[in-house]
């Protein structure tokens, strides 16, 4: 494969692709525009060619990929026991937070964050807790004085953990994680660390599962991974959950049962038996382009849109934009890139309303599709200044 392939995904029934208007570049949802690695494909066609897709069950050869990737790639060893299955982590969080919690309880976020984080919480009749980031100099941190004021709400049962953090692309450090770990054990608070992005990490950035900072907490967390966003198979359905406290996830288990959600996808456990153990040299080619995607954005936004601000990542293959100097409130901004730009991105304030003066843009495409977008933007973004008096960019 090439990465600079410009692959049609037009009428294949892809949800980013699935605009009714064909000039719109869709920088929104996270999957990526390229194809899957070979390994993948060979899984794939191997599947095909035997011809019976009947239930499907587990083989030691998926655990064990998954525990070797793992061990390999993050330096944590994991028990065979703790892996459960999902056919996605939003699901898989939907279960959890139906046995952490009851109506009434309240769950901390970390927003601006991942929005069906907050339909979560709201389905299950609890209160969304928003530990809100704090954004200076194009940075964000966290604001452990306000998460510790809210994990000690006897209210509180659970915090949603985002590491690394979609939409705003940090790398949590150890520091950061062994203080998340000692306010959430102190006030007997539950931690879904949701991992989707740790394999899509820059270079000087390391993701370290929460699972390595100590012992304690492995009783008090789960570790929500999967090969969906690393290797680009997410409508495969095929996700982890790794739940150290065995009466945790026995009552996880029985209810995927209860749902009738136990068994995988015929051609998932393929997919993540071939992503996890043939997939790395693809992830590290995935990786170089990636970065010299993102400077390439970074560059041209700085250079040559200045009031577009990009929230460097240190992880993901995402860009948090800020766009507050525009003068555009949350819905005209997302119509202005759609309209004016023929760009359709992720609304900022989905993420909550600390998102509200953003956009996040996917970079895992082609390289001539993000220059085309870029320039949509700069062009776009000129004619809104001389519109309004300013004259420049």
């Amino acid at each position: 494969m090439s990465w600079n392939d410009c692959i049609v995904r037009h009428n294949t029934h892809s949800v980013k692709w699935s605009f009714s208007d064909e000039e719109i570049i869709p920088m929104c949802i996270a999957d990526m525009d390229f194809q899957v690695s070979a390994a993948i494909t060979e899984a794939m066609k191997e599947k095909a060619k035997h011809g019976i897709y009947g239930y499907t069950t587990f083989s030691e050869q998926y655990f064990q990929t998954i525990l070797t990737w793992w061990k390999n790639r993050h330096g944590l060893e994991v028990k065979r026991e703790w892996i459960s299955f999902s056919p996605g982590i939003i699901p898989g969080i939907n279960i959890l937070l139906g046995l952490l919690t009851e109506p009434g309880d309240a769950v901390i976020v970390q927003d601006p964050v991942y929005y069906p984080f907050y339909s979560s919480i709201e389905n299950h009749g609890c209160t969304v807790l928003k530990n809100t980031l704090t954004y200076k100099d194009s940075r964000y941190q966290m604001d452990f004085t306000d998460l510790e004021s809210k994990a000690k709400d006897p209210n509180t049962k659970v915090l949603i953990l985002c590491s690394p953090h979609n939409p705003v692309g940090r790398v949590w450090t150890r520091e950061e994680l062994e203080r998340v770990v000692k306010i959430c054990l102190k006030h007997n608070v539950w931690v879904i660390s949701d991992e989707m992005h740790g394999d899509l990490t820059y270079e000087g950035n390391t993701h370290l599962p929460l699972f390595s900072i100590n012992e304690e907490i492995k009783q008090k967390s789960i570790l929500c991974a999967a090969p969906s966003k690393t290797f680009n198979i997410a409508g495969l359905q095929t996700s982890i959950l790794m739940i150290p406290n065995q009466q945790l996830r026995e009552k996880y288990e029985q209810k995927l049962q209860n749902f009738g959600l136990a068994r995988p996808n015929a051609f998932g456990v393929e997919g993540t038996i071939a992503a996890y153990g043939q997939g790395e040299p693809w992830l590290d080619e995935l990786l170089m382009y990636l970065e010299e995607n993102r400077q390439l954005a970074i560059n041209y936004l700085k250079e040559n849109i200045p009031s577009v601000k990009p929230v460097v990542p240190e992880a993901t293959h995402l860009i948090w934009l800020d766009c507050s100097e525009l003068g555009l409130n949350q819905e005209e901004l997302f119509d202005f890139f759609l309209v004016e730009a023929k760009i359709r991105f992720d609304e900022g304030y989905k993420f909550g309303s600390s998102g509200s003066n953003f956009v996040r843009m996917n970079i895992a495409c082609p390289r001539e599709r993000l220059n085309e977008a870029l320039r949509r933007m700069e062009e776009a973004v000129l004619r809104k200044q001389v519109r309004d008096g300013a004259g420049s960019v």
